[in-house]
């Protein structure tokens, strides 16, 4: 769980914060995660060499804790350096969602084609859509959800004046070029990268040694497989909702701290070194013959 978040931070959720949440053209998001995958590569050659010296489990746990750690500053630094006019209108402009307890759901769309249910859904989906944060209010008096942006206050939900309101506030559809500090982005995502590389690169030789021969195939490739298909795959909507349900941008990146987080307790408790305890080629050979 925890290497597969912290590997799908650093490769997929990235590029979709910045290009769903901050409003960066699919290009330039695009060209942003590849040069900083590719400024990677000796990150992980660095890293594997690491680990034949000092063990996978310190490498791997280290990569986990320095993510939990360091992941929220990280992505509050990615909106400041990509989308600095977003930031900004966060001050002058807050942004309410009043209603009734029970109006609003919590929705996980997984296959991109369930259709918000009430306004007050469709009201927060339009706000997370545009990567406005905003402020939810439990009011029992109200009938009909509203939000406020600004000064400007909406009744219901209709999407034109919604998306008006939005734009008058700051909040633009696209991030400005102009404004895009592409180089400390890169940084930025090159640190996601750099854990990304701590925690995958000795996964393959972590697992291979952690089973018996005869059930080692098995072995490895449920644990593995479970975590990138269940908790990877189901990631970038998961921590969609969850912005949606809380009107906080970054809330979704509590869905991997929290697994590398629980990873690295987890693992200093009861995962063993298995690194130190491998024979040697030429031990192996030596003892074959004089058995």
């Amino acid at each position: 769980m925890g290497v597969t978040t912290v590997s799908y931070t650093g490769q997929t959720y990235s590029l979709f914060f910045l290009t769903q949440t901050l409003h960066l053209d699919i290009g330039t998001a695009s060209f942003l995660s590849g040069t900083a995958l590719l400024m990677c590569l000796p990150i992980m050659w660095t890293a594997a060499a690491i680990l034949d010296r000092i063990g996978r489990k310190k490498v791997i746990l280290t990569g986990c804790l320095l993510f939990a750690l360091t992941s929220f500053p990280i992505f509050h630094s990615i909106t400041h350096f990509a989308n600095p006019a977003l930031e900004s209108a966060t001050v002058p402009n807050r942004v309410t969602v009043r209603a009734a307890a029970g109006e609003c759901r919590f929705q996980i769309n997984l296959l991109g084609n369930t259709p918000p249910v009430g306004e007050c859904d469709k009201i927060k989906e339009a706000l997370a859509r545009a990567g406005v944060p905003y402020l939810n209010i439990t009011d029992e008096s109200t009938s009909v959800p509203s939000v406020q942006i600004g000064q400007k206050f909406l009744q219901g939900y209709d999407a034109q004046a919604l998306q008006s309101a939005i734009r008058a506030a700051g909040y633009a559809q696209k991030a400005d070029p102009a404004q895009v500090n592409k180089p400390m982005v890169v940084v930025m995502l090159l640190i996601l990268c750099t854990y990304f590389a701590m925690v995958y690169s000795p996964l393959a030789a972590a697992l291979v040694s952690m089973f018996p021969v005869r059930v080692r195939y098995t072995a490895l490739s449920f644990p593995y497989h479970l975590g990138n298909g269940i908790f990877g795959g189901f990631f970038a909507a998961v921590a969609f909702a969850m912005v949606t349900a809380t009107g906080d941008i970054y809330f979704g990146i509590w869905y991997p701290v929290v697994f590398a987080a629980l990873t690295r307790i987890v693992g200093a408790l009861f995962l063993r070194e298995h690194a130190q305890q491998e024979e040697s080629p030429t031990t192996s050979t030596r003892a074959a013959v004089k058995n």
